[in-house]
């Protein structure tokens, strides 16, 4: 959180870089204009940088982009912002969000499971490269670094009674966020047991959008903040 002492140039920072990692976070919705061959309404968002995948490698740079960006910007926060404890929990949140994202980029799947039954018979069976299963943990990781970062900074918001913009749209975007997330892992426990994909690929984009949408109020809460 923004204390006194904290030089507006080091907000600016903190704030360009979240901001910027969430912009980035969200260029999987070039896909309504590039050519995937993956339907976005049953794919997982990850398939798009598969390594079968002709633009795979343009999503992994940015995947790795996205991370590394916010990892620096909820690092130098925890160096320089946060204090109190809902603060230092929720900025280490956004630092293992971005560590981990970036992560993601580097252990790629090797192929697409839900429009691949070749590969899904093969994932079931455990004959993909191990990079499948540490890609499994690694997004797990980031995703538990958003809710955590989400929840602790939206109540140190409204606690301390700073960041107003995260303290009053942030309650909303987690309870979307929340519901979006009930949604995606359904779909995967039915895709997994074969049932279908449920539109598994619809609830994860709506599930990292809302992440990218965060970020981003986050960034402009830490920049206004700065300014008055």
């Amino acid at each position: 959180m923004v204390r006194d002492g904290v030089s507006g140039g080091v907000a600016r920072g903190i704030a360009g870089l979240v901001g910027a990692g969430g912009g980035v976070y969200a260029a999987w919705v070039l896909e309504v204009v590039l050519t995937t061959g993956l339907d976005p309404v049953e794919t997982y968002v990850s398939e798009l940088a598969a390594q079968d995948q002709p633009l795979g490698g343009l999503f992994r740079a940015t995947d790795f982009t996205a991370g590394l960006l916010v990892f620096c910007g909820g690092l130098l926060a925890l160096v320089r912002l946060a204090r109190l404890p809902w603060t230092v929990v929720g900025w280490a949140g956004v630092t293992l969000f971005g560590a981990a994202t970036a992560a993601d980029a580097w252990l790629p799947l090797s192929c697409a499971p839900t429009v691949d039954p070749e590969c899904a018979s093969r994932e079931t069976a455990g004959l993909v490269p191990a990079t499948h299963q540490v890609h499994a943990v690694s997004s797990s990781l980031a995703m538990a670094g958003a809710l955590t970062a989400m929840v602790a900074l939206t109540v140190a918001a409204r606690r301390y009674r700073r960041l107003a913009p995260l303290a009053r749209y942030g309650p909303a975007l987690l309870a979307l966020e929340l519901l979006a997330t009930c949604w995606t892992l359904s779909a995967i426990a039915l895709f997994t047991a074969g049932r279908g994909t449920w539109a598994l690929g619809a609830g994860q984009r709506l599930q990292v959008l809302l992440v990218a949408f965060w970020l981003g109020l986050l960034a402009y809460s830490v920049h206004r903040e700065r300014r008055t």
